[in-house]
């Protein structure tokens, strides 16, 4: 069998690809390492009900995978640790049909006009390799309207200062905020914050034959048992319903075949275990920052520079205790965010200055409660007292916090390669990840955190901590070195020179005519927001390349 394409990855990008491939008539076979719990297998054409309000099974059983035992990562802060200096999860994002649209709160922000001119705007930045993207904002917004509008977001035009212009309004409108938003949102703008209702693809109203978001709180790392989050399910169910595509999960590609310029296909091992081959006439690689460059390693493709410059967004996290309860267990994870970070004024440039740096970026600051309560009932003390403290509830639902995603910058030492010692189930070798936070990201958190913990002293904690990911630490908590943020960017960077990057400005391998890399590692640069719908809007504008196809307006 030669379909048009098989796509490898089933997350955001590959089904954004696929569902506009299929639109334009093309077949296509997508192929996912992880298992299926996202469309019913009997008729995949609609939603599962596989998914549940229960904790340990995403958080501790893998239910969405991967299962650290089984496909290990590796991690080093640099080669003076040798090989490895850790074994097991290091920024996984779930590998399940569905990829990491199936365990996000669903924050959708655009990238803004300078998020692509970093290099033009900002200048260099030492020992970073900023880069400008090879296209615009405006080049990218129609495609933003499109998905927008395929997966279903809500949001409120104009509601946030800071954005780039729309060419039309949110499909859905803002849901509702989470009490202790209310409560950190006028406590940030009395301190001359600017806070929104964060863009999300959680229905606030039902869309598209599936229901608006109940706020049950089980948001973040889980995925939703009311199939309220369009991303993914939206684009594969309507893919499925074409009749031109095929779904494989527990299928692993573990080469892409080629000749001379061409891809001819893959080699894929299947549930059964056996190492099969496929014939395709385009090859699209959706497997994410780690897996994608892991996969192009492992065949040998798209030159030096495949697995540099990876990103994880430096996360400065600050935590209150409230005297009141505010309710941070029910509602989406996360209703509302401010951008104020990522916007040089004096404060940020007199930091910059102090740190020997040209400028400084955060990144979008989240404003959410705490964990869930299997979580919570870890942290206090065992014994006769655990219940009423579980009651009172002081690190749940007395608590609030701020997770700045803070813009990483593009270092060529920060990297995804091949282990040589550590492989995985299938006896494949397992991506090892270096990786330490630069001079920038030290400096950005160290001036932003106090500002954060500002807002939380107004709105009425009676005590804060101040933390990062990866390096910091809470008192009283294990010091961490592995980045712990599941927005994994870089590694195949695209531009319009061979010497420094590995895909064209459509996400086109330069050595190969027919290979297309549909995911956030074809990002020059991180911005400071999360990177799931500019990877959904650049999937669909390379897969609208490849068929010949605009967007839908």
């Amino acid at each position: 069998m030669t379909v048009d394409a098989v796509i490898i990855g089933s997350g955001p990008g590959g089904s954004t690809a696929a569902d506009v491939l299929t639109r334009a008539g093309w077949t296509v076979v997508i192929i996912e390492k992880g298992r299926n719990h996202l469309l019913d297998a009997r008729d995949m054409t609609k939603p599962a009900s596989d998914y549940s309000n229960d904790e340990i099974k995403f958080t501790n059983r893998h239910f969405l995978g991967p299962d650290p035992f089984l496909e290990p990562r590796t991690f080093r802060r640099g080669h003076d640790d040798g090989d490895h200096t850790h074994v097991g999860e290091v920024n996984s994002i779930p590998s399940t049909v569905g990829g990491g649209g199936t365990h996000a709160d669903g924050k959708t922000p655009r990238f803004r006009e300078v998020d692509f001119g970093m290099l033009s705007t900002f200048g260099p930045q030492p020992e970073a390799e900023v880069a400008d993207w090879p296209l615009t904002y405006d080049d990218l917004e129609p495609w933003y309207a499109m998905v927008e509008r395929a997966v279903g977001v809500a949001g409120t035009a104009g509601a946030n200062p800071f954005a780039a212009p729309r060419s039309g309004p949110f499909p859905m409108p803002s849901g509702a905020p989470m009490y202790g938003a209310t409560l950190s949102t006028a406590a940030a703008e009395k301190l001359g914050f600017h806070p929104y209702a964060a863009p999300t693809a959680a229905n606030s109203v039902p869309y598209d034959g599936r229901p608006a978001c109940n706020n049950c709180g089980f948001c973040a790392f889980l995925g939703c048992p009311i199939h309220a989050k369009g991303d993914p399910v939206a684009l594969l169910t309507r893919t499925m319903a074409t009749g031109r595509a095929e779904l494989w999960p527990e299928t692993f590609v573990s080469r892409i075949r080629t000749e001379g310029r061409r891809a001819t296909g893959v080699d894929y091992i299947g549930p059964d275990g056996i190492e099969r081959s496929m014939d395709a006439r385009h090859v699209i690689v959706a497997g994410g920052a780690i897996e994608t460059p892991r996969l192009l390693l492992l065949s040998r493709l798209g030159g030096a520079l495949v697995g540099r410059y990876l990103m994880v967004h430096y996360q400065t996290i600050v935590v209150g205790v409230m005297p009141f309860d505010v309710h941070g267990d029910r509602g989406r994870a996360v209703t509302h965010v401010h951008d104020d970070a990522m916007i040089p004024d004096d404060l940020s440039r007199a930091a910059a200055r102090e740190a020997g740096l040209p400028w400084l970026r955060g990144g979008m600051v989240e404003h959410g409660g705490g964990g869930m309560p299997v979580s919570e009932a870890k942290i206090y003390p065992w014994g006769a007292g655990h219940g009423a403290t579980m009651r009172d509830s002081r690190m749940r639902r007395h608590l609030w916090a701020f997770i700045m995603q803070g813009e990483d910058l593009p270092y060529r030492t920060n990297t995804v390669d091949l282990d040589p010692t550590v492989r995985d189930v299938r006896g494949f070798p397992s991506p090892r990840i270096t990786y330490r936070g630069g001079r920038h990201e030290l400096a950005a958190s160290a001036h932003h955190g106090p500002r954060l913990e500002a807002v939380l002293k107004e709105m009425g904690a009676v005590w804060t901590l101040r933390t990062s990911s990866p390096g910091g630490s809470f008192e009283g908590i294990r010091r961490r070195m592995i980045p712990e943020s599941r927005h994994v960017i870089g590694t195949a960077r695209m531009g319009v020179d061979p010497a420094t990057s590995v895909v064209d400005p459509y996400g086109r391998l330069h050595d190969l005519d027919n290979v297309v890399i549909a995911d956030s590692s074809v990002f020059p640069t991180a911005s400071g927001y999360g990177p799931t719908l500019t990877l959904v809007a650049l999937a669909a504008r390379a897969a609208g390349a490849l068929a010949g196809t605009a967007p839908e307006l």
